[in-house]
């Protein structure tokens, strides 16, 4: 029998985080708020998944009154999010700044030396863990992984794979699906998501390993096609599109999606933001959204969150250095 992918034990182990961290976060957090609006700084551009889902966390946070004081979503997403880490580098000891990260959080420093070392930031919540898909346009007559990977042989190297950069996240698992069926992809760049998926079913480019939130408008109208999804077990919104792992090829990818702080940031606010954070964990909206657009409702916090961020900074070093070695990158 097929695996589904759920989240029903993920929510409890939320829930249960949330209940007891809750009892030491409201205590420090009662006798400190916000005294200006907060800036909720993106580490990437408008339209992309994590642009759409800081706005979502900023809407939620308003309609359940979580935050005294308005929070401000700012993109910064310069240097594939350098732009971002250097702000939030640059303004330690801040209370009115959080950043919403994606995996370039850990990509970016060790692809260019921007004199950030994400190990000095505070850990405030990991809200998801989100998912990625191999995608083509509904007019393609690829129907399988196999078809795929037989298109992209027969390119000889003219496909082309839309991505956000040569060091994101799309292009990390483009170059797995590279080494693992010794293809090779003309990989073009776009400033976001949401205008990758716009030139897959414009036929501007040939395929994407899309977030699903940032194909799901595409996919529902019927204009792109899932081919294979990068995660262990079958994900629940696509019952009938295969993991890459169950078709015989160990292709796991995930995308964190979390909230930081500048060093230093007063332990009070961190309680605070850290509150904040649990309570729209446990949100209907919240809830409903990741059931809906794919994605893992998977809370984390503190000493645990940061001991997850140095693990996976190691794991995609040697990502990285792989697709050097390849000539990827």
């Amino acid at each position: 029998m097929t695996n589904i992918f759920t989240r029903r034990v993920a929510l409890g182990l939320a829930a249960s985080a949330a209940m007891m961290a809750g009892s030491v976060t409201s205590a420090l957090a009662e006798g400190w708020a916000p005294q200006k609006p907060v800036e909720m700084v993106i580490m990437a551009g408008q339209g992309g998944g994590a642009d759409r889902l800081a706005r979502l966390f900023q809407s939620i946070i308003q309609k359940e009154n979580l935050s005294r004081m308005p929070i401000l979503p700012v993109n910064k997403g310069g240097g594939s999010g350098a732009e971002a880490l250097r702000y939030l580098k640059d303004n330690e000891g801040d209370a009115h700044i959080i950043m919403a990260t994606l995996n370039s959080y850990y990509t970016t420093p060790l692809r260019t030396d921007i004199g950030v070392d994400i190990e000095e930031y505070t850990p405030i919540a990991r809200m998801a863990l989100d998912t990625f898909v191999l995608w083509v346009s509904a007019d393609s007559d690829i129907y399988t992984l196999d078809d795929y990977v037989e298109a992209v042989k027969a390119a000889g190297g003219e496909w082309k794979m839309g991505g956000t950069g040569t060091g994101a996240e799309d292009s990390l698992v483009t170059a797995m699906l590279e080494k693992e069926f010794g293809i090779k992809h003309t990989y073009v760049p776009f400033k976001g998501g949401g205008t990758v998926a716009k030139n897959l079913v414009g036929g501007h480019i040939d395929s994407t390993v899309n977030n699903p939130s940032e194909q799901m408008g595409f996919y529902q109208a019927g204009k792109s096609r899932p081919i294979a999804a990068f995660t262990p077990e079958r994900i629940e919104a696509f019952p009938d599109v295969p993991t890459a792992r169950e078709l015989g090829h160990d292709l796991v990818y995930w995308m964190q999606r979390s909230f930081v702080a500048p060093k230093d940031m007063p332990a009070e606010a961190v309680a605070y933001y850290t509150e904040m954070f649990e309570k729209l964990s446990m949100s209907e909206e919240w809830q409903t959204y990741t059931r809906e657009k794919a994605l893992m409702a998977d809370f984390l916090t503190g000493d645990a969150l940061q001991a997850y961020f140095l693990e996976e900074r190691a794991k995609h070093d040697a990502i990285l250095k792989d697709m050097a070695a390849d000539g990827s990158s």
